[in-house]
C-alpha cells in the first residue's frame, strides 16, 4: 500500500475504490471527497465530468481502474505547470513575499536549509526591519539552517537598503544563493507593494531576482489565497511555496491554488523540522494524495 499522509484523500478513497462496482454512489462519494479535500467545486466537476467521460468510453467497472484514472487526471493537472526553482544566475537572488502568520519565516530558514543540502552556500537577508521579532526569528532559523545572515545596521533600516547589502555580500564573498525575507503587512496595501517593487529595484542593480515565492497556509485554502492576491497582482511573483500540508487534509488546494493563479507551485513544507521543505513532483504529489 502506498505511504499515506495526513493531507491524502484517506479513508474516503479507500473505501470507495475497495468496493465491487462503479455506481451512483460511487461518484456522489467522490464529489464529497475531493470538495473535503479543498479541490474547489469548478475543479471537482471538471475531474468528475472528466473521469465519468473516461469510464463511459473505456467501459470501466473495477474501482481500482478509476482510482488510477483519478489519480492520472490530477497528476496531468498539476504538470501544466513547470515546479522548476530557476535558480541558475549567481548570486541567485529569491524574493519571499507572504502576509504575516503563513510561515514566511520559518519557510525561508527552511529553504536555506534545502539550498544547503543541495551544496550550496547561503545568505539570508532580514529586510522585514518592520518587526524586530522577524529579524530575531530569521536569525535563528539561519543559525539552524547553517546560513549567513544580513541583519538591519538600526532599527528602522530602509527594508531595499537591507536587501542591497545582502546582495553585495554574496558577490563579495561569492556567495551563489541569496534568500531575503520581506514584510507581510504594512499600513496599506498600496505601501507593502510599494516596498516590495523598490527592493526589487534596488536589487536589480546589482543584478537579476532570479525567483520571488509567494508563500500560502495550506490550511487556510482558498481565503488564503484571497489574501495574497494583491502579492500575485503586484510582487511578480513567479512561484508558489505551500506550508502546514501535515496538519491538513486538504491536498487538494495544492492544485486548486495552481490553477486559480496560474503560478506554479515550487516547493511544499510537510512538517516543522528543518528538512521538511521539498520540492514540488506532480507524479510524487498525486501518488501521496491518491494513494
Amino acid at each position: 500500500m502506498a505511504e499515506r499522509t495526513p493531507w491524502s484523500l484517506g479513508n474516503a478513497l479507500r473505501g470507495m475504490f475497495g468496493r465491487r462496482t462503479i455506481d451512483e454512489t460511487t461518484w456522489e462519494d467522490l464529489e464529497e471527497a475531493l470538495i473535503t479535500a479543498d479541490f474547489g467545486p469548478d475543479i471537482t466537476e471538471e475531474i468528475i465530468e472528466e473521469l465519468q467521460a473516461g469510464v463511459e468510453r473505456y467501459q470501466v467497472t473495477d474501482p481500482r481502474d478509476l482510482k488510477r484514472m483519478l489519480r492520472e487526471t490530477i497528476e496531468e493537472r498539476l504538470a501544466k505547470f513547470d515546479p522548476t526553482l530557476k535558480l541558475s544566475a549567481r548570486p541567485a537572488v529569491t524574493l519571499v513575499v507572504g502576509v504575516n502568520g503563513v510561515g514566511k519565516t520559518t519557510t525561508i530558514g527552511k529553504f536555506a536549509k534545502f539550498l544547503r543540502n543541495h551544496g550550496m552556500t547561503v545568505v539570508v537577508g532580514a529586510a522585514d526591519t518592520f518587526r524586530a521579532a522577524a529579524v530575531e526569528q530569521l536569525a535563528t532559523w539561519a543559525g539552524r539552517a547553517g546560513a549567513l545572515i544580513v541583519r538591519p545596521q538600526h532599527e528602522g533600516q530602509d527594508p531595499a537598503s537591507v536587501a542591497y547589502q545582502t546582495v553585495e555580500v554574496a558577490q563579495r564573498d561569492n556567495i551563489p544563493m541569496v534568500i531575503i525575507d520581506t514584510a507581510g503587512r504594512l499600513q496599506t496595501k498600496g505601501g507593502l507593494m510599494d516596498e516590495l517593487g523598490k527592493i526589487r529595484r534596488v536589487v536589480e542593480k546589482l543584478g537579476e531576482v532570479s525567483e520571488v515565492l509567494l508563500v500560502l497556509d495550506a490550511t487556510t485554502g482558498q481565503n488564503g489565497v484571497s489574501q495574497a492576491e494583491a502579492f500575485i497582482k503586484y510582487a511578480g511573483v513567479t512561484g508558489l511555496v505551500v506550508t502546514k500540508l501535515d496538519g491538513s487534509a486538504k491536498g487538494g488546494f495544492v492544485l486548486a491554488v495552481q490553477e486559480r493563479t496560474g503560478l506554479p507551485i515550487k516547493l511544499i513544507g510537510q512538517g516543522e523540522g528543518i528538512d521538511d521543505l521539498t520540492g514540488f513532483t506532480p507524479h510524487v504529489y498525486a501518488e501521496k494524495l491518491v494513494g
